[in-house]
């Protein structure tokens, strides 16, 4: 039941915004209009780390504007409600969006929705609901301490469906010193895949070593009564542009 056949369940997986996608630098249109954007996380509104059994998350309080997101191409604030991962059997791939042809180890999706529309599931339904910004995590020899904390509750979460709790945690740590970003329209990565993203990519990634990247593939997709199975390659592999522009904030 592999990504190629979620159009069976999903016909969205098919449609004209999916993604991820690859970003061809040549292709890109730099775009002197993007502004830069700003998040203003409340620590506070952090609550649990879970394995679902498809990625490790952390949930945040989003029922008020106490953590946002703002400004680039977005028009008024966004809600921090999440943010997971993606990761590969091995530190050669595992990121969503390839860039250039490159892979990188992992990539971090931070999801926010805008609350103009309600609540969330009713964001899911408008083309500017969503906007998730993306980090790639390449595996270097320094690696960013901000990613400790999340690798430290693995060992509490280590089987589907378990829940730890997460508290008081500011996750701008894990922005790149580079604001810098792509831009375009696209879905979520995983089913049922609806089009209602604003994906704000940043080019600059933050490096993570080896062993923590091991850490992560330490997590089993099964319940803790079930055979330990890795939790692997939960990327989705790029989908077709379709005529969309992608827009760079920098040259």
């Amino acid at each position: 039941s592999g990504p190629e056949r979620w159009h069976e369940n999903y016909p969205l997986a098919k449609g004209d915004k999916q993604s991820p996608i690859e970003i061809n630098s040549k292709e890109v249109q730099h775009d002197s209009s993007l502004s830069s954007w700003h998040a203003s996380y409340d620590p506070g509104a952090a609550k649990t780390i879970l394995n679902n059994g498809r990625t490790c998350r952390v949930v945040f309080d989003d029922t008020f504007d106490r953590s946002v997101l703002r400004g680039g191409p977005l028009t008024g604030a966004y809600r921090l409600r999440q943010l997971h991962l993606h990761w590969g059997s091995s530190d050669d791939h595992g990121s969503e969006h390839v860039i250039d042809g490159v892979k990188y180890a992992a990539e971090l999706h931070m999801v926010h929705w805008n609350p103009k529309h309600g609540n969330f599931a009713g964001a899911l339904k408008q083309p500017d609901g969503v906007a998730v910004v993306g980090i790639f995590l390449k595996v270097g020899n320094t690696p960013k301490p901000e990613m400790k904390r999340i690798l430290e509750e693995i060992e509490n979460i280590k089987t589907k469906g378990k829940e730890a709790p997460f508290l008081h945690f500011d996750p701008s740590i894990l922005f790149p010193k580079s604001r810098d970003y792509w831009t375009y329209h696209g879905s979520f990565t995983t089913p049922p895949c609806e089009e209602c993203i604003t994906w704000i990519l940043l080019r600059e990634p933050i490096e993570v070593s080896s062993d923590q990247m091991a850490k992560l593939r330490s997590l089993s997709k099964n319940d803790e009564n079930e055979p330990l199975s890795p939790l692997v390659d939960n990327w989705r592999p790029p989908q077709p542009l379709k005529g969309r522009t992608v827009r760079a904030s920098f040259k």
